[in-house]
């Protein structure tokens, strides 16, 4: 293909790729900047208990009678800080030592052993063992559980990729020619893997909003009053039949979130490296 053949395809190809996109930053940017756009102070009663939605609360009350819309455009901005950091930390720990472990056979089998082993811990349980055991407990211990348990998944993902790679003639020429094992993972290896790690990158964030939104609803997190989406859902459940918009937005809210940016991942992937991501 030309270059102005490649030029124009990649044109032609920049609406639905901001299409696939902009929901996700929409989404990532109210719950960033939601607490600023609250109507009412989150611990503030403006209505009935489990008030159907009105005039002072657009989407009703919860079951202490505070406006559900401004607990939703608050309750966001940890859980999106949260998973993202979590998302970061486990793709850039995953694609050290998957690739690592493709350069030096005998590390990536410790690797993967390790990552076995750690794989058989149901994700509720590990969440409780890492949570309740952590001083004090709290946003960081979840953090921390949730890198624990994303980390082995993602790196046999990124090891089952890193394999081919490592076993083309330039990486093996470069293996003769004496290159230090960081230049042979951060030169040679990791370039050729953008596409799968930003595959790996939308479906650990997914994961992790998941990971953190179960451990707000296990109470082992977040701690009321503070508004938070999976808390609310906790909270309100009793109340459905009254006021459904009290869990059913925090729920919405969280299912969107991850759909979103998984998508928009998805789309930024370079379309050179899509073959080789896993089919999950």
């Amino acid at each position: 293909m030309s270059i102005a053949a490649s030029s124009r395809a990649r044109a032609s190809a920049l609406p639905g790729t901001a299409l696939r996109v902009l929901p996700a930053v929409l989404l990532v940017a109210l719950a960033l900047c939601g607490p600023w756009l609250a109507p009412h102070a989150i611990d503030a009663p403006v209505a009935a208990p489990y008030a159907e939605p009105g005039a002072d609360a657009v989407l009703g009350g919860d079951q202490l009678g505070r406006d559900v819309l401004s607990r939703l455009l608050t309750g966001g901005r940890e859980l999106v800080v949260s998973s993202l950091l979590v998302a970061v930390l486990v793709t850039v720990v995953a694609a050290v030592l998957g690739a690592v472990g493709a350069v030096r056979p005998l590390v990536g089998r410790i690797v993967e052993r390790v990552a076995d082993l750690l794989m058989l811990l149901p994700a509720v349980l590990g969440i409780l063992l890492v949570t309740l055991s952590w001083p004090g407990g709290g946003r960081l211990a979840v953090i921390a559980a949730a890198v624990a348990l994303g980390v082995p998944y993602a790196v046999r993902l990124v090891a089952g990729a890193a394999a081919p790679v490592a076993a083309t003639g330039y990486v093996e020429a470069a293996v003769v020619g004496g290159e230090r094992l960081w230049h042979l993972v951060g030169r040679e290896i990791l370039p050729n893997l953008r596409a799968t790690l930003l595959a790996l990158f939308g479906l650990r964030f997914v994961a992790a909003v998941y990971l953190v939104a179960t451990a707000g609803f296990l109470q082992v997190g977040p701690q009321p009053p503070a508004a938070d989406w999976a808390l609310m859902i906790r909270e309100n459940s009793a109340g459905i039949l009254l006021n459904p918009w009290a869990v059913v937005a925090p729920s919405a809210a969280i299912g969107l979130l991850a759909l979103s940016v998984n998508l928009a991942a998805a789309a930024l992937a370079p379309q050179t490296g899509r073959k080789a991501v896993p089919v999950l």
